[in-house]
């Protein structure tokens, strides 16, 4: 799928894309159907970023409801084909969100009274037996009820973003040129060093050549960085399965979905005075499980453009103590650590598209709901910006 080095001129694509990560992806799936000669340029040789570092989770109802509800639905549809031609693992296990806390339990009954008829389905569970049927991992003690929806689903996105480039290549003759770190854009053209390629139009999608191609957008395009810390546990064993992902009520105050109901502001009051260090952090807790039984857990929250590389145990800690709040394992035993970070913009906005110059656009900052979004976006990426020039 990689080219070999020369000094001259190389396949001329009809679009180009800059990064292999799950954005990158989405917008190669999307050309290729349409038709489009494609080429994906990755500077490592794999994409190791944001995209790799993540639940997996596809996650509808953490979006408002409107265009990035619309969106994330519709990717969740595009997984769904996706993922049966190109034989990577998803379970379409659905979503708890559990309450042990009344300003819990009322937020969750002003979500559900806000979104009937909004493009899915959702219901509150207070019978305890048939919220852990859903979930045998949710605590029984002190539970007030759950919210339920069967719309959420699990991707693994290490085998994803490992899987979709033979897939788009072998369906699509998707080029992808690995260990290929693009150092200028000039016009229709991409230079790697004294390689060169041509198209007619250039989709850059990376944050990391983002940043380092066009500094001075990058600078005024209002994005920071997150930095979220994760675990992931030894598989739970015997074929024990959590089935619905799990939250409780600290999600409530992270997802923009739940920002119009009433209660929320009594309930982000308590966790500002009783859990100071997970607002600080911005911590809130989820739980997926992969095809290998192994739990991912997380998340916290810093924001700032450079990121620490250092990560801090306590977050993990209260990770882990506000998770034996609300469910228990057979085994969390943590095998694995890690930290990511993704770009997020801080005017409010959900994307960043832009025409950086002429026959060149910067699709970013989807700000950590990259593998909810991004196969939507693509979609609409190409519907309202890039039709015209490409069609």
């Amino acid at each position: 799928m990689t080219h070999s080095p020369t000094n001259s001129t190389q396949s001329r694509y009809d679009i180009a894309i800059v990064g292999a990560g799950i954005v990158g992806l989405a917008m190669a799936y999307t050309a290729a159907r349409r038709g489009l000669k494609v080429g994906v340029f990755e500077r490592n040789g794999k994409a190791i970023g944001a995209s790799i570092r993540n639940f997996g989770m596809i996650w509808p109802i953490g979006q408002p409801s409107g265009v990035l509800l619309e969106r994330a639905l519709r990717s969740r549809e595009i997984y769904l084909d996706v993922a049966k031609q190109a034989g990577f693992w998803y379970n379409p296990n659905g979503s708890l969100h559990v309450a042990y806390h009344k300003d819990e339990w009322a937020v969750l009954e002003e979500f559900v009274e806000q979104n009937r008829g909004n493009g899915y389905t959702c219901e509150l569970i207070t019978d305890t037996k048939k919220i852990q049927e859903k979930s045998p991992a949710v605590k029984a003690e002190g539970l007030i009820g759950a919210l339920w929806s069967e719309t959420e689903m699990i991707v693994d996105p290490r085998e994803v973003i490992a899987t979709l480039p033979d897939f788009l290549h072998q369906k699509y003759e998707v080029d992808f040129h690995f260990g290929t770190a693009i150092t200028g854009v000039n016009g229709s053209y991409l230079e790697a060093g004294n390689q060169k390629w041509q198209a007619d139009r250039i989709v850059i999608c990376s944050g990391a050549d983002f940043e380092t191609l066009y500094p001075e957008l990058f600078a005024s395009s209002s994005i920071t960085k997150c930095k979220l810390q994760m675990m992931r546990t030894s598989s739970q064993g015997n074929g024990w399965s959590m089935g619905a992902s799990l939250c409780a009520g600290l999600t409530l105050t992270h997802y923009a979905a739940f920002k119009d109901c009433p209660s929320l502001a009594d309930l982000n009051e308590r966790f500002a005075q009783t859990m100071p260090a997970y607002k600080k952090y911005g911590i809130h807790v989820l739980v997926s499980q992969n095809a290998k039984g192994e739990l991912t857990l997380g998340d916290s929250h810093e924001y700032g453009l450079t990121p620490e590389p250092f990560d801090k145990s306590e977050i993990d800690q209260w990770v882990l103590d506000y998770l034996a709040t609300f469910a228990h394992f057979p085994d969390l035993h943590i095998k694995e650590r890690w930290h990511g970070i993704y770009p997020k913009l801080t005017n409010g906005g959900t994307e960043l598209v832009v025409e950086a110059e002429s026959n060149v656009w910067i699709v970013n900052g989807l700000g950590g709901a990259g593998m909810t979004l991004s196969l939507g976006l693509a979609e609409y990426v190409f519907e309202s910006k890039l039709h015209e020039s490409v069609s």
